[in-house]
């Protein structure tokens, strides 16, 4: 199968797993609060509205900036993340940092590349929001890594985070090119031939050699699960969760939820996977339980 390469083609499909990541985020996020522990044990749903996190919001902002340009732009795409910031939605300090300094007019190559004594941040934050640019991308998944290499520098340029977000677009990539879902082992192999060796890539291999593994616990305790918020802790298992649960988009939450750790963003990475595919989508009930996507998010 070849994805329809489209101007529309491409975004409808980035939209179908924008959608899916907010509710994995959304949804996720909703696990952080005490009352609803005994919840995500039982596998039952939260009262109430969920409301996305600061993963759905840059998410936008990168199928906005797909939208208006058909590539990334990484003046344009800072300065959407900076513009249309809710420092309410639970964003990383220096991430936060970065983002008001743009909006006072400074240049995020300096900023970005000064972080963290000059490394540049490894976190997590490239990857949660890149999944539908890779679904974008599916008619071609190697540009859709190199877009989402040239997406993660305006915040994120130490290269885990930029591999890392390269990885999650290769999925998003692959799941969305395919007729149906993929094997996990044809998923992982086409994501491990398409970044470069890395800590990330180190940890999809381990992944690719548990995919027989039934308890996704045991998986989290080798990979990680984001709870150092860092992308070589929170890619590979994300995509592990997310090559087990292709079709099947509330299967695939459940089992990387209850893992704990970093859930709103491995809960978006897992969502925006899984719904590239043509099976994939959030059932009517998820979606309309999901705070709305922002006014301004482009539409189909």
């Amino acid at each position: 199968m070849t994805a329809d390469s489209s101007p529309d083609g491409r975004l409808n499909r980035a939209l179908s797993s924008l959608r899916g990541l907010s509710v994995g985020d959304a949804l996720g996020s909703q696990f952080f609060v005490p009352a609803n522990y005994p919840l995500l044990k039982a596998r039952a749903l939260p009262d109430g509205t969920w409301q996305w996190t600061d993963d759905t919001e840059m998410a936008a902002s990168v199928v906005s900036v797909l939208a208006a340009r058909e590539r990334v732009d990484q003046d344009e795409l800072a300065r959407s993340f900076a513009e249309r910031q809710d420092v309410d939605r639970g964003y990383g300090p220096a991430v936060n940092r970065l983002l008001q300094q743009v909006r006072e007019g400074a240049d995020w190559r300096t900023l970005a590349s000064a972080l963290f004594n000059g490394r540049g941040s490894w976190g997590n934050g490239a990857a949660m929001r890149i999944a539908p640019l890779g679904a974008y991308y599916a008619d071609d998944p190697e540009q859709a890594t190199h877009q989402a290499e040239i997406s993660a520098y305006p915040t994120h340029q130490h290269r885990e985070a930029v591999v890392g977000a390269m990885a999650v677009a290769a999925a998003a990539a692959l799941v969305a090119d395919a007729a149906g879902p993929p094997t996990p082992q044809d998923l992982l192999d086409g994501v491990i031939s398409l970044v470069p060796r890395s800590a990330v890539g180190a940890g999809l291999r381990r992944a690719k050699d548990m995919l027989d593994y039934g308890d996704a616990s045991t998986v989290a305790a080798v990979l990680g699960c984001g709870r150092r918020t860092t992308a070589h802790d929170t890619v590979p298992f994300a995509i592990w969760s997310a090559a087990r649960g292709l079709g099947d988009f509330e299967g695939a939450f459940w089992s990387t939820a209850q893992v704990g750790g970093d859930m709103d963003t491995t809960c978006a990475i897992v969502g925006g996977i899984v719904a590239s595919g043509a099976d994939g989508a959030p059932s009517a009930e998820w979606l309309g339980r999901t705070e709305a996507l922002p006014a301004w998010a482009p539409t189909a």
